[in-house]
């Protein structure tokens, strides 16, 4: 089999679920550590599927996953799980900790220094949620993988 057959078997399409979790102890290591799983994920996407990640949505996932862990670590001390999932042209990002109370994003203020990051996960993010769950809550953003409404992709190397 030549090897443009063997790229093309490997190809998702839209019914597949394609996911990877992991389970962090809540120190600030975790941080990095999830990034690293965030991009590895992205990557192996594009090389084992062949799916398109540009360097942007690539950027903005682990942005993305930094900020909420972030927020987990230091609000909600202890467990929280990260899932990033594969979800028709997205990347879904949960992070679930074992605190309810709801984040808020601040009003804008560019005096502020730091909390900002609800502000930029919300600019970066199609969509964004905080549910609470029977223990603690579940924070939800997707990122689209695509660079643009037209359904252009950069990034992506045949």
């Amino acid at each position: 089999m030549d090897e443009a057959a063997r790229n093309q078997d490997s190809r998702l399409d839209d019914s597949e679920l394609v996911t990877v979790s992991a389970a962090y102890e809540g120190a600030s290591a975790d941080i990095a550590q999830g990034r690293a799983l965030a991009r590895d994920f992205l990557e192996r996407l594009q090389a084992v599927h062949g799916l398109p990640v540009s360097a942007r949505a690539l950027g903005a996932v682990q942005l993305v996953v930094s900020e909420l862990l972030t927020n987990s670590i230091r609000h909600a001390p202890g467990p929280c799980l990260l899932d990033l999932t594969l979800t028709r042209g997205s990347i879904t990002i949960t992070v679930w900790d074992s605190v309810p109370a709801l984040f808020v994003a601040r009003a804008a203020d560019p005096g502020r220094v730091g909390q900002h990051g609800l502000e930029i996960v919300m600019a970066v993010s199609q969509s964004f949620e905080v549910h609470r769950e029977p223990v603690g809550k579940r924070t939800t953003a997707s990122v689209m993988l695509a660079d643009d409404p037209g359904g252009d992709v950069t990034g992506h190397h045949p």
